[in-house]
């Protein structure tokens, strides 16, 4: 085993915690990635005059988040961790209103809503936050469990635009309730990020795998994994070809399902068949700040043209960017939605006069800059009884494994959780190595 030659498409958090294990067990492990840096989703980057990197997709910790945090300790690298005490708001009826604690909860009940409506409110949050088995709720969509243990008027308020904003109309009686019980069960207010950005972490992650012998090869798309009757998989990249004894495939479902042509159609239609949702982040940098808070949760019926507006700089200080306020305006869509096709001015000349509604002082020339960045595949899309239709780690291709952020089922996509199916499935290739000696 020592000698195996285990090949990683992807360079993102999944892919590099899949490398520490292989790496740390003696395999010798090279990871491709299509990008001309690592991190994935998780990605950032940094105007000239910053000290510090940005999330092109915004990105935090929650002090719950113990796989991503267990890493970090391992690495030696605590100290570099940042919880803050950033506020999340909720639009309502013309205003932002604090929610994200429990006083904040119960102030804006009894302000806006019945003593009954407050009591059904705090006894679903209490039963979703205490209750371990999520199976049963995966069996009913999110729509009718809140409708029905909610109660229709909070429902409509708080849940509703929630499932809207990140799935759209057409998914509302899809996503199931399991999906819902994830988000609440474990997060925490308390929010974290990594000194320098998350890119600053990746890059040393990065370096120090280069340290344990790990190769990775960027500006590296791969093009197909065939077998092709070899005992070893062949990876075609733009590069040249490369043979592994074991291939691990971070990409997208879709992605795989085309890279691998040999794999069963049973396993590919799978694949194809597990949906997604897009993302579109149009990041602004302003002179003043624009708000008070951190995260503006937006309804679509509020007439936003975004989802969700997220003014980074009150989560870390301007100064870590030259003095500039960031501001995030981003949204969940159907690949297929005009945002990924309308260019950056285009969505700037939408989105910028929208921000006079977070404040009314708000100018015009008070933007600096603006970056667009978009994914065709940010959010699975958790159906009814999904747990059946999640694809094992190990596919029916010998040697070849697929971990996907689709695959990290009930929890919800994001770091912490690529890291943890990194590692589980870098562990699954180490058993089946050492059984097949």
């Amino acid at each position: 085993m020592a000698t195996a030659h285990i090949g990683i498409i992807g360079a993102g958090v999944a892919g590099l915690s899949a490398a520490y294990d292989l790496a740390r067990n003696g395999l010798r492990v090279t990871v491709l990635e299509a990008a001309d840096q690592v991190g994935g989703l998780a990605a950032g980057f940094k105007a000239p005059h910053w000290d510090w990197t940005l999330e092109k997709f915004y990105h935090h910790w929650f002090a719950s988040d113990r796989h991503i945090l267990g890493l970090i300790r391992e690495l030696g690298w605590s100290d570099q961790v940042l919880f803050p005490r950033p506020y999340t708001v909720v639009y309502y009826q013309g205003k932002f209103y604090p929610l994200d604690s429990y006083t904040e909860a119960a102030r804006f009940m009894l302000r806006h809503f019945s003593l009954p409506d407050l009591v059904r409110f705090g006894l679903v949050g209490v039963y979703l936050r205490l209750t371990p088995r999520w199976q049963p709720l995966e069996r009913v969509t999110a729509d009718a469990w809140m409708r029905k243990w909610a109660g229709e008027r909070v429902y409509n308020t708080l849940w509703r635009p929630l499932l809207v904003g990140k799935f759209g109309e057409e998914n509302l009686n899809v996503v199931n309730m399991a999906w819902l019980w994830a988000r609440l069960h474990a997060r925490t207010t308390r929010l974290g990020t990594f000194v320098g950005g998350f890119q600053a972490f990746l890059d040393r992650f990065a370096d120090h795998l280069r340290g344990l012998g790990v190769q990775i090869c960027l500006n590296t798309p791969v093009l197909a994994i065939r077998r092709s009757g070899s005992p070893r998989l062949t990876v075609e990249t733009s590069a040249g070809a490369h043979a592994f004894d074991a291939v691990i495939s971070t990409s997208s479902p879709a992605l795989m399902a085309r890279l691998a042509p040999e794999l069963p159609e049973s396993y590919a239609a799978n694949l194809r068949a597990l949906k997604s949702m897009g993302a579109v982040v149009l990041i602004i940098s302003l002179k003043h700040r624009l708000t008070d808070y951190y995260w503006h949760n937006l309804p679509k019926e509020a007439g936003f043209p975004f989802l969700a507006l997220v003014e980074h700089t009150n989560f870390m200080s301007p100064e870590h960017y030259g003095g500039d306020h960031i501001v995030y305006c981003g949204d969940y869509l159907n690949p297929d939605h005009e945002y990924f096709r309308l260019s950056k001015e285009e969505l700037l000349a939408r989105f910028v006069p929208t921000l006079s509604r977070f404040n009314p002082a708000f100018q015009p020339d008070w933007v600096k800059d603006a970056w667009l960045f978009r994914t065709p595949y940010a959010q699975p899309v958790p159906p009814v009884n999904h747990s059946r239709n999640i694809p094992p780690l190990r596919t029916p291709l010998s040697g070849l494994y697929f971990a996907s952020m689709s695959q990290v089922y009930p929890w919800d996509r994001g770091t912490n959780f690529a890291v943890e199916i990194g590692r589980k499935v870098a562990g699954l290739v180490i058993e089946n190595l050492r059984s097949d000696v």
